[in-house]
């Protein structure tokens, strides 16, 4: 069978050459989301050739906003300054040193520059309501996004400040620690899950009555529904990882309808994250466990034909990552990709970039399930073989996947860093 992957793997792989995604492009034509993974979030060229991409789906294609693996305020300060709101900020690394937790390299490294320079450079000359937009979907900024709130208030209508800081003096014994705010709801049953609540629901009633400037009415309903969400999700992780996981990519997948629908009827978005949350979850053994992901959410939402996944993988090269969680990185050697898994299938069809295209003539060859390789931030690439490939029916989990057979590691920014 092995072999029949390779050899068709030659029949249907066309060279994969840097700056042109046509093989792509020419797929696009109605989709709303185009999702773009990665293997790793220490790669240096998934990092460039998702930028090269993005700006063509912007330019060629009318995308509207970029939706990505990161904090939501950290991501609005990139926001801020390439749609010309925050005159402080002077350089687009300036925008990126505001993602200060770690693990920083995600967003804060050189690869990130050129494009926030480019989508700096492209909406200078738009109408506000044609430039495009950069946000963070993740669910980890608790605190950040309730300092949001109290600062928007302040700013806007301060009778409203102490109610809302009454709400979350519940969370001050915790001294911005989410993982002892989580033991003491798992365990002890002391939480903040009404206040956050009723927070919400006075937060989204008081939004129409206020001026919509600068994006404050997305931003203020995207901070409220993070602290709900991340309250929900800090309250389950410590008795049920699997659950705690599909808390924060229905969290990921609210916030990309809602960022769409502030954009209106017209909207698509390009979402950035890891593999395992755009590579739909069912063609995958995350299903055994109960286990969803954004690709597969946005799926059963939409219509399959208005979603478009491209899963990315590496044979071999180098990457960021680190041994323990919130460690210092590293530069990492990634060993060449585990005897017959995907990774290592498409190598042997050739060691030359590729890319397929998943349809409905190649798909029943491609539907059997291989390891696929997944690095994380934690990474342990002398234990890679017992626990980073993720059985997966690739042509159900991508539409497309590119493949780059040797990778380098990304150029992180040095950063004030803060381990919350």
């Amino acid at each position: 069978m092995n072999k029949q992957i390779i050899q068709a793997i030659k029949h249907y792989a066309k060279p994969y050459i840097p700056h042109d995604n046509q093989v792509i492009l020419n797929e696009i034509d109605e989709q709303k989301f185009v999702l773009l993974g990665e293997s790793s979030h220490g790669t240096s060229e998934f990092y460039k050739i998702r930028s090269d991409l993005t700006k063509q789906l912007i330019t060629e294609k009318g995308f509207t906003f970029i939706a990505v693996e990161g904090d939501w305020p950290a991501c609005m300060e990139v926001n801020r300054y390439i749609k010309g709101y925050d005159h402080e900020i002077k350089s687009a690394k300036d925008a990126l040193k505001k993602f200060n937790r770690w693990p920083t390299w995600m967003w804060a490294n050189e690869e990130m520059i050129e494009l926030i320079d480019w989508l700096k450079k492209y909406n200078q000359d738009k109408t506000s309501d044609k430039q495009v937009g950069f946000y963070g979907i993740d669910i980890y900024s608790l605190w950040e996004s309730m300092d949001e709130i109290i600062h928007y208030f302040k700013k806007v209508d301060s009778t409203n400040v102490e109610s809302i800081k009454r709400a979350f003096e519940c969370f001050e014994p915790f001294n911005r620690q989410p993982e002892k705010y989580g033991l003491s709801a798992a365990f002890y049953q002391e939480n903040c899950h009404d206040e956050v609540i009723q927070l919400l629901l006075d937060i989204m009633k008081q939004k129409h009555h206020l001026k919509d400037l600068e994006e404050s009415h997305l931003n203020i309903e995207a901070n409220a529904l993070l602290t709900a969400n991340a309250e929900h999700y800090y309250r389950t992780m410590i008795i049920n990882d699997n659950e705690s996981w599909n808390i924060r990519d229905r969290h990921m997948v609210q916030l990309i309808i809602t960022i769409a629908h502030y954009y209106g009827k017209d909207s698509k978005g390009i979402i950035w994250e890891h593999n395992t949350h755009v590579g739909d979850a069912r063609a995958t053994d995350m299903a055994d466990e109960g286990v969803i992901n954004v690709g597969q959410l946005l799926r059963e939402q939409f219509s399959e034909e208005e979603i478009f996944i491209v899963g990315f993988g590496t044979h071999r090269g180098t990457v960021i990552a680190a041994d323990q969680w919130g460690i210092n990185l590293e530069r990492m050697v990634v060993p060449k990709a585990k005897s017959n898994s995907w990774e290592d299938l498409m190598h042997q069809a050739s060691d030359e970039d590729k890319i397929i295209i998943f349809n409905k003539e190649n798909q029943h060859i491609f539907e059997q399930t291989v390891g696929h390789r997944a690095i994380g931030v934690v990474y342990h690439p002398q234990r890679e073989h017992f626990g980073n490939y993720v059985p997966s029916s690739m042509s159900k989990r991508y539409n497309a996947f590119i493949f780059i057979d040797q990778t380098t590691a990304l150029t992180p920014l040095k950063v004030e860093e803060v381990y919350l």
